[in-house]
């Protein structure tokens, strides 16, 4: 379906038959509005009300950019009472509580770094020795990330062991989900690469404990991900695999669609659920509108950063399952436990346009329809 002069639609031959009729043979001949009873109106050929209703629903109920926009918080300090309080916790989180945050964050990357870079270039040959040292300072350097956020995190379950053939997969806010979840215990993220000071991390530090980074634009990258995977899973001595099946940051609100791809290696799936309180601070990373490092700041200069993480029970693949309807499964006891809203979105769409053939179908149909009135008439 093609647009002509005058905004006429033009239908292919490939898309209607040859022996519809034509929408010009319908179209008033005089340029008066006043029409016999009976007779076909502009205004009937041209019903978009369907169409006008279905676009006014998807943007009064569009669910899928609410699971990516950050809700401000709101105000409080309206009055001549609550504006002083409110400015004294301005002066104490930026003048008092946040250089504090700082000192704790830069003692703690000494700390790390002192130890860190002779347990990797002097214990080479040791390759177990230097494994469990790097896997403490990793978790010591995330340690301090909590603290300079005065972290309040609570965990409620067994803690993970390191055991062959297991994935742990949790629901996902921001990269400091990972940061909250190897404090605890020590795992091998599977991430997107970032740029920047991220990024040398991921290469040097990360690398370490086993991480695997990947381009999500890079379709040779996504079957050297996959195989990676599969053979790390499989390691008695490897930390144990963290994934975030959503591929995204979400808003700690909803949940969108899990990826099969951590479902599909055979392993036994650890669910985890993260659910923060907003009460002090949002900790949704929106990574098109802020860099990290500014979500960073962002969280050193508030009151708190309260979360609940749980373990849940780890669950297999059923016999009578598919990997999709495995992954499903594990999304609802995640959000049940995190009490997020399940959408049936993609997460990656937040990156792509629509694909032409979904707006074509869309064509298709309206001009069907018109066509339809037409043959009525």
């Amino acid at each position: 379906m093609s647009s002509g002069k005058g905004g006429e639609l033009i239908p292919s031959s490939s898309e209607l038959d040859l022996d519809r009729p034509n929408i010009e043979d319908y179209l008033p001949s005089g340029s008066s509005i006043h029409e016999p009873v009976g007779k076909l109106r502009l205004c009937n050929l041209l019903d978009i009300s369907p169409t006008l209703t279905e676009a006014a629903g998807a943007i009064v109920d569009d669910s899928f950019t609410r699971c990516f926009k950050s809700n401000p918080p709101e105000p409080w300090n309206w009055n001549v009472y609550l504006f002083p309080l409110w400015w004294c916790g301005v002066v104490i989180r930026y003048l008092i509580l946040f250089p504090v945050r700082v000192i704790v964050l830069t003692v703690g990357w000494i700390i790390f770094l002192s130890c860190f870079i002779p347990v990797h270039l002097l214990l080479k040959g040791h390759d177990k020795l230097q494994k469990n040292m790097e896997r403490a300072l990793v978790e010591l350097i995330c340690s301090f990330f909590v603290a300079s956020w005065t972290g309040v995190i609570n965990y409620h379950g067994p803690r993970p062991s390191m055991r062959p053939k297991q994935v742990f997969v949790a629901n996902h806010t921001s990269m400091i989900d990972f940061i909250i979840l190897e404090q605890m215990s020590s795992f091998a993220v599977i991430m997107q690469k970032h740029p920047g000071w991220v990024g040398l991390l991921q290469s040097t530090i990360l690398e370490s404990v086993g991480c695997i980074w990947f381009n999500r634009s890079e379709a040779k990258d996504r079957e050297t991900v996959t195989k990676k995977l599969r053979e790390h899973s499989q390691g008695v001595d490897n930390n144990p695999l963290l994934i975030f099946p959503e591929g995204t940051c979400v808003n700690n609100q909803y949940s969108v669609m899990f990826k099969k791809g951590a479902f599909e290696l055979g392993c036994t799936i650890c669910p985890i659920a993260i659910k923060y309180n907003k009460i002090f601070v949002d900790a949704f990373w929106n990574s098109r509108k802020q860099s990290f490092t500014m979500h960073l700041l962002q969280l050193m200069t508030s009151w708190a950063v309260v979360c609940d993480v749980w373990y849940l029970e780890p669950q297999n693949l059923r016999p009578d399952e598919t990997p999709i309807e495995f992954a499903e499964r594990v999304r609802d006891i995640i959000s049940v436990r995190a009490g997020l809203k399940k959408v049936p979105w993609d997460g990656y769409l937040k990156y792509s346009r629509p694909s032409s053939k979904h707006r074509e179908r869309k064509q298709q149909s309206f001009a069907e329809s018109v066509l339809r009135r037409l043959e009525e008439k």
